[in-house]
């Protein structure tokens, strides 16, 4: 059954009458395609011409957006109990690892991002496939594995975002708020197209970049020029 949309998606539809925009024109289109109330999330989704099945092509890294993402990030961390309150001192609601893990255990996951001290994954075991399942799992290719867990935390609240491939060859990145002026959303967008750009598998055959689409929440796609976004941000 086609999913039926409402008249205000119907309307933000109308506006897009390209096959491709420029960087600006869509950043620019962007703003005037939400359909909410609130302040809607800009999203941008990539199509990449690379196997997620293969090690070396199954792309994960982070990158800390110039002006953030708009979102206050919940993380906790997973560290030694006198570290605790650094943790907390530099910005993660919960902090430690035994009675952290039990809690999750009982199903919560009130949290955005987990940090982990590398002497402490080993006592994950028990919630490593709640975790892994909730794509919640520290990891070393993200930056989320780390010794400088304080500096990783306060990243992480100014705007680091991760950077993963589903098993689709997509990814799916926030890049900002409706409210955002046009060049804070330009800026950050232009950050990840860079490092994406930059985090090329060398094993990638063929076309790497196939699709980029930029949307806010609920509202409609605008299909940008692939050639342009790439020459504007490097």
């Amino acid at each position: 059954m086609l999913k039926k949309h409402g008249k205000k998606y119907v309307e933000a539809k109308k506006l897009i009458d390209k096959d491709f925009y420029k960087f600006d024109e869509a950043i620019e289109l962007l703003k005037k395609t939400s359909t909410t109330k609130f302040d809607a999330t800009c999203e941008v989704h990539f199509k990449l011409g690379v196997d997620p099945k293969q090690a070396d092509q199954n792309i994960r890294t982070s990158v800390t957006l110039p002006h953030g993402t708009g979102k206050d990030v919940t993380v906790v961390a997973f560290v030694d109990e006198g570290d605790a309150k650094k943790a907390k001192d530099a910005g993660a609601v919960e902090a430690g690892t035994e009675a952290l893990v039990a809690k999750i255990e009982k199903g919560w996951l009130d949290f955005d991002v987990a940090v982990a001290a590398p002497d402490q994954m080993k006592n994950l075991g028990k919630i490593a496939k709640i975790l892994g399942q909730k794509r919640l799992m520290p990891s070393p290719k993200a930056g989320t594995v780390t010794p400088d867990f304080e500096k990783v935390i306060k990243e992480l609240k100014k705007g680091k975002i991760e950077i993963r491939l589903d098993k689709d060859a997509n990814l799916h990145l926030a890049f900002g708020r409706v409210s955002f002026d046009v060049a804070a959303l330009s800026e950050n967008l232009k950050t990840i197209v860079k490092t994406v750009l930059e985090i090329k598998p060398s094993s990638s055959k063929g076309s790497y970049i196939r699709s980029i689409c930029a949307s806010t929440t609920m509202g409609p796609g605008i299909p940008l020029d692939i050639n342009d976004a790439t020459a504007q941000s490097k």
